[in-house]
């Protein structure tokens, strides 16, 4: 099972991304994992947690993903679900982990490595 789970989602060529304060890296909505969570469960919390006002269609797991970041070392695993629609405002709930959420491309932005590899992955230049 994996660790934690991100959420995909484009409208008219552009992605969901949040931003992460501690650092103001950019990634996919997501969180971890809590004690006997399933994935789906994990990422529907974490979404209500920091977009509240944000309301999900069908969630559709893409991909789960392992591997080493490279800079830290740490070890990723990480569940990858897409989803068709989402709408709603995009008020942040929890400001003291997210500051900023916006629909944009996705290149030219600083993300963070797992929201990298799914960049990479989905949306290739």
């Amino acid at each position: 099972m994996a660790k934690s789970s991100k959420l995909v989602t484009a409208r008219k060529g552009r992605v969901l991304l949040v931003r992460r304060r501690r650092d103001r890296l950019w990634m996919f909505p997501g969180g971890r994992r809590r004690a006997g969570e399933s994935e789906r469960s994990c990422l529907r919390r974490e979404i209500e947690e920091e977009l509240p006002e944000l309301k999900l269609g069908r969630l559709k797991l893409w991909k789960e993903v392992k591997g080493k970041n490279r800079r830290s070392g740490r070890q990723m695993s990480d569940a990858i679900f897409l989803v068709a629609k989402a709408s709603g405002r995009l008020k942040i709930g929890d400001k003291k982990e997210i500051d900023r959420a916006v629909w944009r491309k996705p290149p030219g932005i600083r993300l963070t490595p797992t929201s990298r590899y799914i960049r990479d992955k989905l949306f290739p230049s």
